[in-house]
């Protein structure tokens, strides 16, 4: 009776008592093989939606009831609420109260897993059984075998003979032994423990066994988290010699646990650390800690007698620690708040001992709250950047008792969804406060002995609100040239509290320059700017290319910068500046809003890309800039000389260019550069090429940049840096990377590694070198990391691994 739908009471009740137990055994004993599968088995039946029909599928149905029995012979297939089960033969016995399946048993549950046996032999309440020759394969890719496995009591399961691997069979090699595979015994899950543990356990690695265990347990993988030890790792650094790191994991909450880490060093003893993580409905908090009295602090004297990466005053290089938390929370569906705040000792502990999330070269605490709705955009946060710098605190070069707080920084912007008068109305708004404990200078000597400060940031509190509103609108004409007029308002408001010493500072440089402008305790100003730009785009085609030629042309009409000359106001957040083929078509090139772009100017280029049938494109973009009139604010000194040697400090700019190509077969380049307007003598290149194929990848990268003495950098900068990738076999690579100072004859920075790589395993090892250009120290790391999918990792953290990749 092929596909009988079994209708009446009797029938149904029978189908389903073993179709739901049939499947809750083989549930019941994969249960310990992966999360894939964490139910518990009393909850099997239960889990099937109310109302749903049984489907059985068999070539004979036979009912004995001299023997209590119902067997369902040649070509089962039970349907219940989306599991199956497959078999040749499936027999309940009333009288014993057992089921047994057999003859290519297979299930399938509804979230994928598939679950395999030559016999099945169970009781009806699940609490004992017997399967022979299962094999497990669940939903996210891990396997498990046994000869055989039993159930007893409702409680344990026992695989006996039992392998396991998160390792994909080779298809073409289906008995080929895996990367990696634990075999065992026994394997006994407690189900009451929420425990697996393996006896006599031996785990192989691509077929040769690598370590005996004798016995060892991990957590039920039903167990998302579990109370025990990670899996230790290991590092090694010059100053602090070899280090092994064992994390202990407390699970105390569904949402929060607490790991505490012991490393012991070579060099310099314990290192303790502890992180706590909280989740929340609506966001998560970690906050950690970490400190360790050093045994050897001489490990951090450089070649000069100096201890470039000390304690607090009080306690130098021995006790140093740290505290940072991270946290984010989404008040509603437009606003989050978050933080990311650290506390340490010192400017450089978490760097040095690379705590994991807090040890950037710079880290950027901040307390912010975000807002986004449509194309509205608000944030407003407090910062305060902690450089962790291998430098003495007095050093002059030191950054990080000269970096501000900002409280706080907000940025604003808005378009409205209406067009106004046809085009495209905008409007930003930014505003900061700073305050700085130490005074921010530079020495440089640009030529003839004379010494100019070069005053990056005042010892003291500035404030400054900046509004501005933009509208624009492209017409075509019927040529095609793009005309696109352009109106813009800004204006802002600022106060400035320097302390003496700042103004003294101030007032030297202004002597120097031959400067009489003083710094103003308040200003206003504004800018008014009516723009044109004029585009016209021309298509070549040919049988095999296309081609887009675009001349480019903008006028910006606009009056002078007030208080331009800039020893009047601050340079906070505008000193970062680069003239290049990407700025030139900008409107106000400068980088941030503490300077603003006066005068009349002119920007022209010439803009072409290139598409060809073989798959090869092109790019090209050259131009110049030109000052019109009024006054060149580039050619105006503020207090950090940000226009000098920029190429726009003359009425008519250096020309700068840029020309690319991509192909389909993995190559890739660019030249870029910026050129003397009448010598054409290089100011500035940069030369990429680079190579991503099989078996090897290339990348190479020359930069060259003019000495800048005004801008603090008194001889030329000449940079090359290479980097090489290649396969050995199809899972191995060899990789390697070096920074090469042409000008000071200095290797900056070096590293090499080996890796392994496929779908169940990682290795990579890595030698990195750092080099100070001043002090010529050598810094070394030596990195290597284990990955078992579903053991888990060993070695060094990520963080460690990223001077080579």
């Amino acid at each position: 009776m092929r596909e009988a739908v079994l209708r009446s009471h009797r029938q149904a009740g029978l189908a389903r008592l073993y179709g739901a137990s049939a499947l809750a055994c083989l549930f019941a004993c994969a249960v310990p093989v992966a999360s894939a599968l964490a139910q518990d088995v009393t909850d099997v039946a239960t889990k099937v939606p109310s109302g749903t029909q049984m489907l059985l599928a068999a070539d004979t149905l036979v009912y004995n009831n001299d023997n209590q029995t119902v067997t369902a012979v040649g070509g089962v297939q039970i349907d219940y609420g989306g599991n199956r089960l497959v078999a040749q033969r499936v027999e309940y016995n009333r009288n014993t109260k057992r089921l047994v399946a057999s003859g290519a048993v297979e299930v399938i549950n509804s979230d994928g897993t598939k679950i395999y046996s030559d016999h099945i032999d169970i009781t009806d309440d699940f609490a004992d059984g017997f399967v022979n020759a299962l094999r497990v394969e669940t939903i996210d890719k891990a396997y498990f075998a046994a000869e055989s496995a039993e159930r007893m009591g409702g409680v344990l399961t026992t695989f006996h003979n039992g392998v396991y691997t998160a390792c994909e069979p080779c298809e073409d090699k289906p008995d080929k032994a895996p990367t990696w595979r634990i075999k065992a015994r026994q394997i006994i899950w407690n189900g009451e423990k929420k425990t697996v543990r393996f006896e006599n356990a031996n785990f192989e690695f691509f077929g040769f066994p690598l370590a005996y265990l004798p016995a060892f347990e991990i957590p039920d993988p039903t167990v998302k988290r579990k109370s025990g030890f990670l899996i230790p790792g290991i590092a090694y650094k010059t100053d602090l010699g070899v280090g092994v790191k064992v994390p202990y994991y407390f699970a105390l909450s569904p949402t929060y646990d607490l790991t505490v880490t012991g490393s012991g060093y070579t060099k310099q003893g314990f290192l303790g650390e502890a992180e706590w993580r909280q989740r929340f409905n609506n966001g998560q908090y970690t906050l950690k800690m970490a400190g360790i009295r050093q045994e050897n602090p001489e490990e951090f004297i450089d070649a000069n007698g100096r201890n470039v990466d000390s304690g607090p005053a009080r306690d130098p290089n021995k006790f140093r620690g740290m505290m940072g938390t991270k946290g984010q929370f989404a008040i509603n569906s437009r606003w989050d708040f978050g933080w990311d705040v650290l506390l340490q000792t010192d400017k450089n502990f978490s760097r040095t001992y690379a705590i994991d999330n807090f040890n950037t070269l710079v880290h950027q605490s901040s307390v912010y709250l975000t807002g986004l709705n449509g194309r509205n955009y608000f944030d407003v946060r407090a910062m305060r950047f902690e450089v962790q710098e291998n430098t003495l605190p007095d050093d002059p070069s030191a950054r990080a008792a000269k970096q501000p707080w900002v409280l706080p920084s907000l940025d604003y912007a808005y378009i409205p969804d209406m067009a106004v008068a046809g085009g495209q109305l905008s409007f930003n708004v930014n505003a900061r406060a700073i305050s700085r404990d130490r005074l921010d200078t530079a020495l440089v000597i640009p030529g003839n002995d004379s010494t100019v400060e070069n005053v990056r940031g005042i010892e003291g509190q500035s404030g400054r609100l900046t509004a501005e509103a933009e509208w624009k609108r492209t017409f075509t004409s019927d040529g095609g040239l793009l005309l696109t007029p352009l109106l813009a308002l800004r204006g802002d408001a600022g106060y400035v509290s320097a302390t003496s010493g700042s103004l003294a500072a101030i007032n030297q440089m202004a002597t120097n320059l031959g400067d009489d402008d003083n710094m103003r305790s308040s200003l206003a100003r504004y800018m008014a700017t009516a723009g044109l730009e004029m585009r016209w785009p021309v298509l070549f085609s040919s049988t095999s290319s296309s081609h887009i030629f675009e001349p480019m042309a903008q006028v910006f009409m606009r009056p002078n910068e007030q208080y331009v000359g800039g020893l009047a106001v601050p340079n906070e957040d505008a000193q970062s500046f680069v003239f290049d083929a990407t700025t030139l078509f900008e409107r106000d090139k400068f980088s941030g809003y503490d300077r603003m772009e006066g005068g009349s100017r002119a920007n022209v280029g010439l803009r072409y890309s290139g598409a060809y049938d073989n798959g090869w494109s092109t790019n090209a973009l050259f131009g110049q800039s030109y000052q019109l009139g009024g006054q060149n604010s580039f050619a105006t000194p503020d207090l950090v000389n940000v226009g000098a040697n920029s190429g726009l400090e003359t009425a008519t700019s250096d020309y700068v260019g840029l020309v690319g190509f991509n192909s389909p077969s993995g190559f890739s380049g660019s030249v870029s550069g910026r050129f003397d307007e009448q010598s054409f003598d290089v100011r500035r290149a940069e030369v990429k090429a680079a190579y991503s194929g099989l078996p090897v990848s290339l990348s190479a990268k020359y930069t060259f940049i003019q000495a800048q003495p005004l801008y603090g950098f008194t001889t030329d900068r000449h940079e090359v840096t290479l980097g090489a990738s290649t396969h050995l076999a199809e899972n191995w690579r060899v990789f390697g990377t070096g920074t090469y100072d042409l000008e000071q004859s200095v290797l900056v920075k070096d590293g090499v590694g080996f890796a392994y790589n496929d779908s169940c395993f990682t290795y990579l090892m890595t030698f990195s070198e750092s080099r100070d250009l001043n002090t010529k120290e050598v810094s070394q790391n030596i990195g290597f990391n284990l990955s078992f999918r579903t053991l888990g990792e060993f070695g060094s953290s990520t963080s460690a691994l990223d001077t080579v990749q």
